[in-house]
């Protein structure tokens, strides 16, 4: 409001009026309205790009899920008294694996464009079973290898049934329903930004070959918008382009003798000859149930398993909220997030009677390379399947491309896990970024999701499996070291305990519960069937608890 300076007869104003005052920063930029769909998908989660380059693209997302299931296979293999031999054939399996369980999460799980992949979750777990093992006597080391697959093997059929029983019992879609933007936001970031350590990390290990390959990755993205005819090119193609040119770089400087005279662990990172994959790997081999002998159920080696068995469905879940923004789909409801996590079940009890060495997730990178390429195409994701598969089965074309050396794909890491952290934040247009209280919550899950699994992973012996909780129940020390090693599992229990208790009711609308409920329910959005319904109209013939 103007104010008025009056003279001594009240008659005259004396000056001009000063300017009338605005908030601060009020109006001094362009304001952008929420965007449900990202503008610049070139194609969504039900339209395809040609057959010709849907293959290439497909072939890409088979290269960028190789290093999580090699990295596995390397770190638990030799400590279990695996050769090099049974490395390459559990990375077979895992592969194998890998393809069936994408296929049926694409068809009839969530149906969204994820990749379906091993887990990190188990590796504490595992490393406790192998830890428990190592006090027994065996003939041979192979010997020893085979009881504990057959160990694992047991414990990954048990745990399934975690997955199994809350996806079909609806337990999980009622939990999701507690779920609102401010809750998505922390989860969906610590997924990505919770993976740091398979970031720069690794590729300090071998910085001659990581370090280019994370230089050339971000000048692809100057470079499509410098040279205009070849934007399509780099855009959906440059994450290959840099692989070839980076492995081509890693090969010229091992045949020049760069890493004859280095430790043997800067070999085991930087040498393209030195993961003994090709040598190894058979030529044909198809996994087949209980490859490695009859299963062992042991009590007391299933209770961490159970615990990963949940930690993979809250990571999961986050991966699939940010793949329907990156698949251009509305936010997945209960009854889907039920089925698909039911069907991941499904998916770690075929692990473990196939003789994986993990159970599977949903893949971090896949997801990351949506939006890389701009691309959420489901048909690319499904195609992917078949080179898993085929690879898997053709054993020395396989161990060709799991040859990459690691500090390649933790550079691409570091852009892929970053890219879906930022979907995450994308959430926060959907609430009230200026609430304080939202401010509080969000601060104190993505804080406390990324602080307290560092302290777990940091007290842990890698060795061993223990960690730093340590009471007289090893069953409860399992479970609980393994549940808070997980950041998605710490941010979305802290997020959804404090979202929910504090200042809840009469804080709906901040929140953005408004914009979210109606995807959580089965009719809520119209647009939901388009995204998720069964395909070939099944929906027409199963009944609804099954849909």
């Amino acid at each position: 409001m103007e104010k008025m300076v009056e003279t001594a007869n009240h008659q005259h104003p004396q000056g001009p009026p000063p300017p009338s005052l605005q908030p601060l920063g009020g109006a001094r930029g362009p304001l952008f309205a929420p965007n449900e769909q990202f503008q610049h998908l070139q194609y969504c989660i039900h339209s395809n790009p040609r057959w010709v380059e849907t293959f290439i693209l497909g072939f890409q997302h088979y290269i960028v899920m190789l290093g999580t299931t090699v990295l596995i296979a390397s770190i638990l293999v030799p400590k279990m008294g695996g050769s090099h031999g049974d490395k390459a054939r559990v990375i077979q399996t895992l592969l194998f694996m890998a393809g069936l369980n994408t296929l049926v999460q694409t068809m009839i799980g969530t149906r969204l464009p994820t990749v379906m992949s091993a887990s990190f979750a188990y590796v504490i777990p595992v490393l406790a079973i192998i830890n428990d093992i190592s006090d027994e006597n065996f003939a041979t080391e192979h010997q020893r290898f085979l009881h504990t697959m057959r160990t694992i093997q047991g414990s990954l059929i048990v745990s399934s049934f975690v997955n199994i029983v809350l996806g079909f019992s609806r337990a999980w879609g009622r939990l999701t329903r507690l779920f609102s933007p401010v809750v998505l936001i922390p989860v969906i970031c610590v997924v990505g930004l919770g993976l740091f350590q398979r970031g720069f990390p690794q590729v300090a290990n071998c910085v001659q070959i990581g370090l280019p390959m994370l230089i050339i990755l971000v000048i692809t993205q100057y470079l499509k918008r410098i040279i205009h005819f070849s934007h399509v090119i780099l855009e959906r193609y440059g994450l290959l382009i840099c692989i070839g040119i980076v492995w081509a770089f890693a090969a010229i400087l091992t045949a020049a003798g760069a890493y004859n005279n280095v430790k043997e662990e800067t070999k085991q990172n930087c040498r393209t000859d030195h993961s003994f994959l090709i040598s190894s790997a058979p030529w044909i081999k198809i996994p087949y149930p209980f490859q490695w002998g009859t299963p062992i159920f042991r009590a007391s080696h299933v209770f961490g398993m159970l615990g990963a068995a949940l930690v993979t469905s809250a990571e999961s879940t986050g991966t699939f909220f940010a793949a329907s923004r990156l698949a251009g789909a509305t936010p997945p409801p209960s009854h889907v997030l039920n089925r698909s996590i039911g069907i991941q079940g499904l998916g770690t009890l075929l692990e473990g009677i196939f003789g994986s060495v993990v159970g599977t997730t949903a893949s971090v990178e896949n997801v990351g390379l949506l939006g890389l390429t701009h691309i959420g195409s489901r048909r690319v994701v499904q195609i992917s399947t078949a080179f898993m598969i085929f690879f898997s089965i053709f054993g020395k074309f396989g161990a060709l491309f799991a040859s990459i050396p690691l500090p390649i794909f933790a550079a691409i890491y570091c852009v892929l896990f970053g890219f879906v952290a930022a979907v995450g934040i994308s959430f926060m247009q959907f609430a009230n970024p200026n609430s304080l209280r939202n401010q509080y919550v969000l601060g104190l899950s993505l804080f406390l999701g990324i602080s307290i699994p560092q302290y777990f992973v940091m007290s842990t012996d890698m060795n061993t499996g223990h960690g730093p909780i340590r009471t007289g129940g090893g069953w409860f020390n399992d479970i609980f070291n393994t549940i808070f090693s997980s950041p998605p599992t710490v941010a979305m229990i802290v997020g959804t305990l404090l979202d929910n208790t504090l200042d809840a009711k009469h804080e709906v609308n901040n929140r953005g519960l408004p914009w979210l409920i109606p995807f959580h329910r089965r009719n809520g959005d119209s647009r939901s069937d388009e995204f998720y319904n069964y395909p070939m109209r099944l929906n027409e013939y199963l009944p609804t608890r099954f849909i």
